[in-house]
């Protein structure tokens, strides 16, 4: 059974940092990432990494301040985000795809078939 258990979620003010981490079980993926969401809008794709390649891809709303990584050791995927915003807040989700995403749509949620329950980041400012 797949299943992706996220952690790391919490409260803290604008500058600070957080890191989440989200641990898959049940298979191996070539993709994972994480979105976020806030009430009443979609999903944005927030980072992602790929196994085969080991390169990364962010948005540039995060770019110089988030930084996602892997160790597929424990099959597990880290986002360290630091200069935390308040516009920051949101749901943060894990997501993994067991098959290939093309890395100039990795932000398309669809793509991704596997989800984490979700931890929620709150920065007050």
């Amino acid at each position: 059974q797949v299943q992706l258990v996220e952690s790391g979620g919490g409260s803290v003010q604008a500058g600070g940092s957080l890191r989440l981490s989200c641990a898959a079980s049940g298979y191996a993926f070539g993709v994972m990432a994480w979105f976020r969401q806030t009430p009443g809008k979609g999903r944005e794709g927030v980072a992602s990494a790929y196994t085969a390649s080991g390169r990364t891809y962010y948005a540039a709303s995060v770019m110089g301040r988030f930084a996602i990584s892997r160790d597929d050791t424990k099959n597990t995927v880290y986002l360290q985000m630091n200069s935390l915003k308040p516009e920051d807040t949101a749901m943060y989700y894990c997501a993994a795809a067991s098959g290939d995403v093309y890395v100039g749509a990795w932000y398309f949620d669809y793509l991704y078939n596997a989800w984490g329950q979700g931890t929620q980041v709150t920065v007050s400012s």
